[in-house]
């Protein structure tokens, strides 16, 4: 008896921590981004059917971002109707918010063998839309510091690889300068801080994009690129405009996916740009899902391709988090991060942090001489 309520006591433990991630996940992670997805997950934090439900999920993958990215999967591919139907009454007037979540937990029971296989064969989904504000600069900086006209773009950790649609996007800085396409179908905008302006110069050629990842995304596979839709709440109008204007852009041209360990596939990513090319290694906050030890593993790896010629990094990364790369004396989680540039011959390494940006790139400060 005294086992039995042991057992009871911790399933008990266990169902007020996931109602409390939900809770926590629908009142202060998402609340400004989809008043929807917040109405959704508070009410499966409420509803002891939908948690034992979630509870039948493998343990790393009961996120909230994961669950409700899977119901709004099912959604989309049409095989929960009442739902589809509920979110989009619900992304038209916030007083079906009520109705949606309802329409949510019965959807949850009612597949939830369903919901468990998306969410084994996927990955919690990311913010995937590209950094290009940050990117551009950075990139065209590389290829100026060694002289090369052609690059050859390395995306590692992005599944679905949107950062290599850079060079096809327009982006307007917040003092009126100007880089990349006007005329693309992706135009992106960045406030400046400080006084200094960005570089002018135009990124190269890019000859080769690769995407080096353990789980690469299609973007011309209609499932892959369902479950990119999936990540975004139903009412995030503006956000699904734009991934949809990046998916269109990226299937114009996909890029070569590599799958596996990003460490062991570098050298095999390096040796796909051509020779006349810069290889530029990309990682757009990735590095924080790796160990310190990892990541140290990652940056040998990039160093170690350049035996034979030169090699650029370029890295946004949390402050402290890209190994080598300078902290400018800014804390650790002090919600911005820095814009590094690594570059790798057979002789040296010189890496750098060439600025600083915040809100995933949507305001930056430029800080390198060039």
């Amino acid at each position: 008896m005294r086992r039995s309520t042991a057992v009871s006591a911790v399933s008990a433990g266990r169902g007020r921590s996931l109602a409390q991630a939900y809770r926590r996940f629908g009142e202060v992670d998402t609340a400004e981004t989809s008043p929807l997805h917040k109405r959704v997950a508070v009410a499966l934090s409420e509803s002891d059917e939908a948690l034992r439900a979630i509870e039948t999920v493998p343990a790393r993958k009961r996120h909230p971002a994961m669950i409700l990215a899977a119901l709004h999967d099912l959604a989309l591919a049409g095989r929960a109707s009442a739902l589809a139907a509920a979110y989009s009454a619900a992304a038209d007037s916030a007083a079906d918010g009520d109705a949606a979540a309802e329409a949510a937990i019965g959807t949850l029971l009612r597949m939830t063998d369903s919901v468990v296989a998306i969410a084994a064969r996927r990955r919690t989904p990311t913010d995937e839309t590209g950094r290009y504000a940050v990117l551009y600069p950075a990139i065209a900086e590389a290829a100026r510091r060694v002289g090369m006209d052609a690059v050859g773009l390395i995306d590692v950790g992005r599944a679905a690889g949107l950062n290599l649609n850079v060079d096809r996007v327009g982006i307007t800085y917040g003092n009126g300068q100007s880089l990349g396409d006007p005329a693309s179908a992706v135009q992106r905008s960045c406030s400046l801080l400080g006084d200094r302006p960005v570089p002018s110069r135009p990124i190269p050629e890019v000859r080769t994009r690769l995407v080096v990842d353990p789980d690469p995304i299609d973007v011309t596979d209609a499932d892959d690129a369902r479950w990119l839709r999936a990540g975004l709440g139903p009412d995030q109008r503006e956000p699904m405009a734009r991934l949809e204007a990046e998916l269109a852009l990226a299937a114009a041209a996909p890029p070569l996916l590599l799958r596996g360990d990003p460490v062991e596939l570098l050298p095999d990513a390096v040796a796909r740009v051509p020779a006349a090319a810069l290889p530029v290694v990309m990682t757009t906050w990735a590095l924080s899902r790796l160990s310190p030890e990892r990541r140290r593993r990652l940056r040998h790896g990039i160093q170690e391709t350049a035996a034979g010629r030169p090699v650029a990094w370029v890295s946004v990364e949390g402050v402290g988090v890209a190994p080598t790369i300078p902290t400018l004396g800014d804390r650790p989680a002090s919600g911005h991060s820095i814009v590094g540039l690594a570059g790798f011959d057979r002789s040296s390494a010189r890496a750098e942090a060439i600025g600083r940006c915040w809100s995933r790139g949507r305001i930056m400060a430029w800080l390198a001489d060039s």
